[in-house]
């Protein structure tokens, strides 16, 4: 608290105002909480032997050598580490200063090492395809974060991914189970998405209903439709309506073969090299043309892009559509890229996760991607754990996902401020 004597002058009151700052201790709080825990389970609870991380496939024409470590002295190791990262984080805030985003991240890769390790002591860790399913389980989230984007950067909160994302689902299913085509499927997820996007533009934006509300409402009549037609429709004949021909995947000469990043980034299917281009075009697009400029401004201060000429009301309809196209490729990920066919509620909260994505992202698309591709970890990491043979509880590993959600929104994710425009109705 900055107390102002009004004594003072108001130029000598206007300079304590400026050196006020508010001090948050939300991150090296968290960072305290979770080292406690690691000392308790990593030094309290040790676990005796060695940990060996496999970092390429056997069938990788280059291969590297596997890492073995000693699982106690390791975990002892990064958890002092993480108690001076602690320490120090607590010295920046108390000094005025904000604690990095780097700092977060490297505090977030100690403990997820130093748990990897005792989780795998005595067990061999295949780190490639803990990555390679990271990227296959992130890619919904990440069209959905971008979604997600570009609705709120232009002030329409978007609730409703979840239902853009299971409409392009079931909609990609049918289409291309019946045309044999998954880039007909492809297209018709984008239209399913932007349909149910066009119902949020029209009653957020035209007659100012509460945004929040009307993306729930999305959500619950998009999940009721698709498991409707799911029961009386694609289950009387799903061999013409719900066999959907899967992508296959496209390796890149040469790139595929690089170790660990070759697999990761370059022997996928076209529907995630869709994904690269999205995030980047996002980026560009919002930050580096004049369709990103007018999208930030009707979302931070409409009254001021309306002043220049900027049609408001159109803009936000416009990009919500656009919004609700790119998650709908998200759905369609489910059953051109990964299922198969279409089930009901396969989302699975994928939208929510998708949300939280952009709130930890601090609505940027590279930070809203990193985001996704930490969920789409942990949810795979239970899987891997699950296969090795981890102490941890299962019901605990089923919760992972979540709480490392909770964890980075909450605890990590420091001050992240929406736009300010973002869920207010504009009334000219």
């Amino acid at each position: 608290m900055t107390v102002i004597d009004h004594s003072a002058s108001p130029s000598d009151a206007k300079i304590v105002l400026e050196k006020a700052v508010i001090k948050s201790w939300k991150t090296p709080v968290t960072f305290a909480v979770v080292t406690v825990l690691s000392f308790l389970l990593f030094v309290v609870f040790a676990r005796p032997g060695v940990s060996q991380f496999r970092l390429t496939a056997e069938g990788n024409v280059i291969q590297l050598a596997a890492i073995d470590l000693p699982t106690t002295a390791t975990c002892i190791v990064i958890t002092i580490l993480m108690a001076a990262i602690t320490v120090l984080a607590f010295l920046l805030v108390r000094n005025g200063r904000k604690v990095s985003l780097w700092f977060v991240a490297l505090f977030g890769f100690l403990f997820l090492v130093a748990f990897l390790t005792w989780a795998g002591a005595g067990e061999s860790i295949p780190v490639y395809g803990l990555l390679l399913g990271t990227v296959a389980l992130s890619a919904p989230l990440i069209f959905g974060a971008m979604g997600g984007v570009i609705s709120e950067r232009s002030g329409v909160v978007n609730i409703a991914i979840e239902g853009q994302m299971l409409a392009g689902a079931f909609v990609s299913a049918m289409i291309a189970s019946i045309t044999r085509s998954p880039f007909l499927g492809l297209l018709g997820a984008m239209v399913a998405g932007m349909l149910v996007s066009f119902v949020l533009a029209a009653f957020a934006i035209k007659y100012l209903v509460d945004q929040i509300i009307v993306g729930v409402v999305l959500n619950v009549l998009v999940t009721g439709l698709t498991s409707f037609f799911y029961s009386t429709v694609l289950t009387a004949n799903p061999q013409l309506l719900n066999s959907p021909p899967r992508f296959d995947r496209l390796p890149i000469p040469i790139l595929s073969e690089i170790p660990i990043i070759g697999p990761l980034l370059f022997q996928q299917t076209i529907i995630i090299y869709i994904m690269y281009v999205t995030v980047a075009a996002v980026w560009f697009g919002l930050y580096r043309t004049r369709w990103g400029l007018r999208v930030r401004a009707v979302g931070e201060h409409p009254q001021a892009a309306d002043t220049v000429g900027i049609k408001v009301g159109v803009t936000r309809f416009w990009n919500v559509s656009l919004a609700g196209a790119v998650a709908g490729l998200g759905g369609a990920y489910f059953t051109l890229g990964s299922v198969g066919a279409f089930n009901k509620e396969m989302t699975a909260g994928a939208g929510f996760i998708a949300l939280a994505a952009v709130i930890f992202g601090q609505w940027d698309p590279i930070k809203a991607t990193l985001a996704a591709l930490l969920f789409g970890f942990a949810t795979n990491l239970q899987n891997v754990l699950g296969i090795i043979g981890s102490p941890v509880p299962s019901e605990f590993m089923l919760m992972l996902p979540y709480i490392v959600t909770i964890l980075a929104v909450a605890g990590f994710v420091g001050k992240s401020k929406a736009p300010a425009a973002d869920g207010k109705p504009y009334i000219k």
